[in-house]
């Protein structure tokens, strides 16, 4: 008897295989409608906000919103939140707090209680971004799909499947299939010769999904860039100087320790939730809610630049820069990164707009050092927020490059932030993995 494993069947060969085809119209078809489903889920999370935070006040007879208007909203939140993880399958989906990691697809039968808690989430305040659910949304459909195609389909078929309708859903919030395939292949550790067989279903899912997106925006008249990031509208930066160099250094280890502590709030605020969600999740919501109510009473500036994830007031905000104090800029990284920390052990939702938000308003700030231009300061911090909570070095330069549109000329500086930033966050986590590992002291004498 040959006790001989058996070879691995070549890439390429699988490649020519007609079944391989096959799978790949799958891949093209679940790739509308992940897309759809997807643009469905940010218009109505989007449209939520707006008639929650703008015209239910005037409908309920207020002149404006009331400065205390986002206490109630955002207790609500907590609850729906609540709900979904104690009583619905899939606890709510993905744990921000952990960052954005590729576990086991999303079921569909999990799906409900996933886009639930991150509706209520998402659209009533708490700051945290659809990167995650939409992740969950495109691989619990493509599981859908394949199952529904056939039923006896390998469970790799369906893996691939199921990574293919996530490709096409993220890349739908970034408005690049490449950026969606970078951040899947990289939090999943995708690689080797077998990359393609994934890669190339994920692409063509993400590609189909993008012509979706823009066709719905323009048969509807629904303007996607209300969710859809754009790259800023920054200053052309040609070279960098060895003054630029030093201060990105400087402030990637700053800003990793900073956000370093927001997560480690996340954590702490996840352990109270795990005991009495349905006290708890509330609690932590009007936290939330109070923090922006006193950005708003010590600033002028409205509460929305501390709730929800920051990713439709990132343009504005490098607009109106100029009109903003280096008081009230700091006053928000504060307030905002409070508000983070709880949602991210709260509220489920994905880390990554708030990391990116909060990366610009540190580069308006840090645009006021000798030698350090507005333009490299948003392109590395956004890249150094990013890489400090979803420790994918790559996706994190892709995201900050494309999305501050900084060029070539910063292109450097956000990579040695980003590694920077990346090699502090390893140590400060493999030191605290040990102490919470550590067995109490005992007391006995």
């Amino acid at each position: 008897m040959n006790d001989a494993a058996s070879p691995p069947r070549d890439p390429e060969s699988v490649l020519r295989e007609r079944s391989y085809r096959v799978l790949l119209v799958l891949a093209a078809i679940v790739g509308v409608i992940v897309s759809l489903a997807s643009w469905a889920f940010l218009e109505a999370v989007h449209y939520a906000q707006v008639w929650v935070f703008e015209d239910l006040p005037g409908e309920l007879g207020f002149s404006g919103v009331p400065t205390w208007w986002p206490l109630p909203v955002l207790a609500l939140a907590g609850v729906v939140v609540a709900f979904a993880i104690e009583r619905l399958p899939g606890r709510g989906g993905h744990e921000p707090s952990e960052g954005l990691k590729s576990g086991p697809p999303t079921l569909p039968v999990m799906l409900p209680g996933v886009l639930l808690a991150a509706f209520a989430s998402i659209a009533l305040g708490l700051v945290l971004g659809p990167e995650a659910p939409l992740i969950a949304l495109g691989s619990g459909l493509g599981i859908l799909a394949m199952r529904t195609a056939r039923r006896d389909a390998p469970d790799q078929a369906v893996a691939v499947i199921a990574a293919a309708g996530s490709f096409a859903a993220i890349s739908s919030i970034f408005g690049s299939p490449v950026i969606g395939a970078i951040i899947i292949i990289e939090a999943a550790g995708l690689g080797g010769p077998t990359l393609p067989l994934v890669l190339l279903p994920g692409l063509l899912a993400a590609g189909m999904g993008s012509l979706v997106f823009v066709g719905m925006g323009r048969l509807t008249g629904l303007p996607t860039k209300a969710y859809a990031i754009e790259p800023l509208d920054l200053a052309s930066y040609p070279h960098p100087s060895l003054a630029a160099f030093a201060w990105t250094i400087l402030l990637s280890v700053a800003a990793a320790l900073l956000v370093f502590a927001i997560i480690r709030l996340g954590v702490a605020t996840k352990r109270l939730t795990v005991r009495r969600p349905f006290v708890v999740i509330p609690v932590v919501a009007l936290a939330v809610a109070a923090l922006a109510i006193a950005f708003f009473e010590a600033t002028g500036e409205p509460t929305n630049l501390v709730l929800f994830s920051g990713q439709e007031a990132m343009g504005q905000l490098v607009q109106q820069a100029a009109g903003l104090s280096l008081g009230t800029l700091a006053l928000l990284i504060v307030l905002k990164g409070l508000a983070w920390g709880l949602s991210l052990g709260a509220g489920r939702g994905g880390p990554t707009f708030p990391a990116l938000f909060l990366g610009i308003v540190g580069g308006l700030l840090a645009a006021h050092l000798p030698g350090m231009a507005q333009t490299p300061a948003i392109a590395v911090l956004m890249g150094v927020a990013c890489v400090s909570v979803l420790r994918l070095p790559l996706s994190s330069i892709v995201i900050a490059s494309i999305v501050s549109g900084a060029g070539v000329g910063a292109a450097p500086l956000v990579i040695v932030g980003v590694v920077v930033a990346f090699l502090v966050i390893v140590g400060l986590s493999s030191r605290f993995a040990a102490k919470d590992q550590a067995p109490a002291p005992s007391s006995a004498p």
